[in-house]
């Protein structure tokens, strides 16, 4: 992919899949390394999908005989010197706690460092597509941070749902704010 915001869509989307209730989305910059953390409550995997899920020829859907969303994430981690993991409890092993934690570790000073992108219209996109699924999206630095929380939104709005045009609209304006004032 050309951007890691693509991956971060991609990873995400599967956490939706897997009946999430609640995703969170973690960028940590310290030095020249970005650890990207896609955390939720969803279904989880079992050990033996655990052991075969970043295999690009194993995949949960019919539709295509390939699964490369984590085999790419993957494969961009480990080309700048980091690497990936993934840790998953099944809702048949721990009912009461369950879900999947995938974490890449990339170097920005490597030569075939994907840039992160357009990670902005990435969480709205997410937002608006599950707009009942609480998101934590945050990112931060050795200054500065850039965070935002749908469960507390949600607590403001009501019975407002987060995906309507000016609610999103507000999102994609504040979280620009928040870049922009790490930018400066």
């Amino acid at each position: 992919m050309k951007e890691l915001s693509l991956n971060v869509l991609d990873v995400a989307e599967n956490s939706y899949k897997a009946g999430a209730k609640q995703v969170c989305v973690s960028l940590q910059e310290t030095g020249n390394r970005l650890t990207l953390t896609i955390q939720d409550d969803g279904c989880g995997m079992t050990p033996d999908i655990l052991k075969v899920v970043t295999d690009p020829f194993y995949t949960t859907r019919t539709t295509r005989k390939v699964g490369l969303g984590l085999p790419l994430l993957r494969m961009a981690a480990e080309q700048t010197g980091g690497g990936m993991t993934v840790k998953s409890v099944s809702e048949k092993e721990n009912p009461a706690s369950h879900g999947t934690t995938v974490t890449a570790v990339f170097y920005t000073d490597h030569l075939d460092f994907t840039p992160l992108g357009d990670i902005v219209s990435t969480v709205t996109t997410l937002i608006q597509g599950h707009p009942t699924v609480d998101l934590l999206f945050t990112h931060e630095t050795e200054t500065q941070s850039v965070r935002l929380d749908t469960a507390e939104l949600r607590e403001v709005l009501g019975d407002v749902s987060l995906a309507e045009y000016e609610v999103i609209h507000w999102i994609e304006d504040c979280l620009k704010e928040q870049y922009e004032a790490i930018n400066k």
